[in-house]
Formats: structure tokens, C-alpha cells, sequence
């Protein structure tokens, strides 16, 4: 287990807050501090990192045209009746 040293801010902001603040959410949840500045932090990780891993990039021409050569059979056959954009 590691600490981190917190250290507040001298009046609340998008940046910081007070420890009046820090106090007053652990209030009105009923845990910890220390569990508010956890539950804080989890919801900025979900907002700010990615949710999965970054891809290797576009698909090469191979890969697409196999792709496709393998959809071929499971795509509707005959003529389309009618068709609409949203663009």
C-alpha cells in the first residue's frame, strides 16, 4: 500500500476543494474521507481514460476484402423496395 499526501485547496474551484468540502461529502454519504476522495477519483478515470485499448490502426485491403467475401452470404438478396438517408 502507498500514501498520497493531499493537499487542500483555500476556497473550492474546478480544480480543488476545501477540507471543509471534503468533509461535508463524507457527511452527507457516510463513509470516509478517504473513501470520497476514491469514489472521486474512480469516476474521473471513467470519464477521462479509455475503455478499452487502443487498435492497431485502419484494417489492410486484405483483410477488408476477406471481410467482405465472408459477409457476402449474410447480406439481403433482391432488389431494394426503398431507401432513406438521415444525411
Amino acid at each position: 500500500m502507498s500514501n498520497l499526501l493531499l493537499k487542500f485547496k483555500a476556497k473550492d474551484s474546478s480544480y480543488g476543494v476545501t477540507r471543509e468540502t471534503l468533509k461535508a461529502l463524507a457527511e452527507e454519504m457516510d463513509v470516509s474521507e478517504t473513501m470520497v476522495v476514491h469514489l472521486a477519483i474512480s469516476r474521473f478515470a471513467k470519464e477521462i481514460l479509455p475503455a478499452y485499448e487502443a487498435d492497431d490502426g485502419p484494417l489492410a485491403q486484405g483483410d477488408i476484402k476477406r471481410l467482405r467475401k465472408a459477409a457476402a452470404p449474410m447480406l439481403p438478396k433482391g432488389k431494394a423496395v426503398r431507401t432513406r438517408s438521415l444525411l
